[in-house]
């Protein structure tokens, strides 16, 4: 914990961020796929109108984790979020399961996000489907924006945060405009009932897609009632997920210990409400039935002749996601540092450009996989991971806030949580029980990357880490 604790003071990083400057990061990671995909796709698939609800459930649970986050990140100001905060309170194989967890979460995001971003600007500027849509052999357009951020994030974070929150003033204003314009158009009859009944799902459903929490109990496979709102709500949870984010920027904050907390608690609060207030919008002005997929905002405004309002939407879609994807490029790089500056990755991955005072080398590394996987893997198969993997990490921040109180009691917290330990506790158990609102599919592509994580984590992390250099491998 002392040698964490040091390493942050080495200087390696610059500190150039304000508390202003990660709540724009912060908005500019969460605000995005949730409000211009996911509202829409949850309310006609799980919930309906109660997909609201499903964004309620999902900002209650993101919150109790944020508390946590809040505390160690004022605490453990470092790069790695919640890979550090494992490796001061848990050990090494922890951290290691947890770093190898976020590497996925934040690739896997980007590369969904990425795809969107290609299709949203297709259909802004009507460009070649075969080249920026999902029925692309390569999706030439989610390559080229990833290596065009991936220059910004290696360029400094100085200019990260400079594009981002412009990115940011303009997606928040189209969302207020959503909220405001849109409100005008809400018709009661849509929002009833607003917990649709729940149904069984359709004759011939795959199995692997049914929640595990349905196929432990041995229940019939179904869709909407309360377990459609649970199901929407851990599916929905990946909006949610940008600000533990900010915690990987502990290292170049001015003042991390009231910066950070500010910047976790006060993006996620900004968000939720937009989340909430413009799903109950898109839902009050179309039937849940008619949704559109793709483009569910903007296909609600058309439907009621407000086309140039579909229009401002898509435009906020393109600048949104592109934010979404710079703080997910950033982020990736600064776990990888101080992954590999503990030695678990190789070192090299854990330098600092001497001039550009960023990880170059594991920036330029993740976003060559993500290109990768945005060229060739459809969205269908990559968004499924992000949420479990965001729960995970989550659950492990959770418990080591009462770990860590007991192990460094005399650590200075310039934030605590309260209530603790019962609010981290139930922090814990609100993750994990969203985690098995998810469909087994999920869970087993999960297993499958854990294992592989060990295995490069025995091949290689182990025997070149911090610890390893002290202590004598068996």
């Amino acid at each position: 914990m002392d040698e964490v604790l040091k390493r942050q003071e080495s200087g390696e990083l610059r500190r150039r961020l304000r508390g202003r400057d990660l709540v724009g990061f912060g908005v500019g990671i969460i605000i995005g796929t949730g409000i211009f995909t996911l509202a829409g796709v949850e309310a006609k698939n799980h919930a309906g109108p109660a997909v609201t609800l499903s964004f309620v459930i999902g900002a209650i649970v993101a919150g109790l984790a944020a508390l946590c986050y809040a505390e160690l990140a004022s605490s453990v100001p470092t790069a790695g979020s919640a890979y550090t905060y494992a490796f001061a309170t848990l050990g090494e194989v922890f951290a290691w399961i947890i770093g190898w967890d976020l590497l996925l979460e934040f690739a896997l995001g980007a590369a969904v996000v990425s795809r969107g971003w290609s299709g949203y600007l297709a259909n802004l500027l009507g460009l070649p489907p075969e080249l920026f849509g999902e029925e692309a052999v390569v999706n030439v357009g989610a390559v080229l924006i990833i290596g065009v951020l991936t220059a910004v994030a290696v360029a400094g974070i100085r200019q990260s945060s400079r594009v981002t929150n412009a990115l940011v003033v303009v997606k928040v204003a189209v969302c207020v405009l959503v909220i405001a314009v849109g409100a005008f158009f809400v018709r009661t009859a849509n929002l009833t009932p607003f917990v649709p009944p729940a149904r069984p799902a359709e004759e011939g459903a795959d199995a692997l897609h049914q929640p595990v929490v349905q196929a432990a109990l041995g229940l019939e496979q179904s869709v909407y009632g309360i377990a459609g709102v649970l199901t929407a709500a851990a599916v929905v949870f990946f909006a949610y997920t940008g600000f533990e984010a900010l915690a990987n920027l502990g290292e170049e904050t001015r003042a991390p210990h009231r910066d950070l907390r500010v910047g976790i608690l006060g993006a996620l609060g900004v968000c939720a409400l937009l989340y909430i207030a413009v799903s109950l919008v898109l839902t009050g002005m179309i039937p849940f039935v008619n949704i559109d997929e793709g483009a569910p905002l903007a296909h609600a405004f058309a439907s009621v002749g407000m086309h140039w309002v579909g229009a401002l939407i898509a435009l906020g879609a393109v600048t949104g996601l592109t934010s979404v994807m710079m703080v997910e490029l950033v982020t990736i790089g600064r776990i990888g540092y101080a992954m590999g500056r503990d030695g678990l990755l190789p070192r090299a991955l854990g330098r600092v450009h001497p001039r550009w005072g960023t990880p170059h080398r594991v920036t330029i590394g993740g976003a060559v996989l993500i290109a990768a996987l945005a060229a060739f893997v459809p969205i269908s198969e990559l968004a499924d991971m992000v949420s479990i993997g965001a729960l995970s990490a989550m659950i492990i921040v959770a418990v080591a806030v009462p770990v860590l109180r007991r192990t460094r009691p005399d650590l200075r917290r310039p934030f605590r949580v309260p209530f603790s330990p019962v609010l981290p506790v139930a922090a814990a158990l609100a993750c994990l029980y969203l985690m098995l609102n998810l469909d087994v599919l999920t869970w087993l592509r999960f297993a499958a990357w854990l294992a592989l994580g060990l295995l490069i984590y025995l091949g290689y992390g182990r025997r070149h880490s911090r610890l390893a250099e002290r202590e004598p491998v068996a």
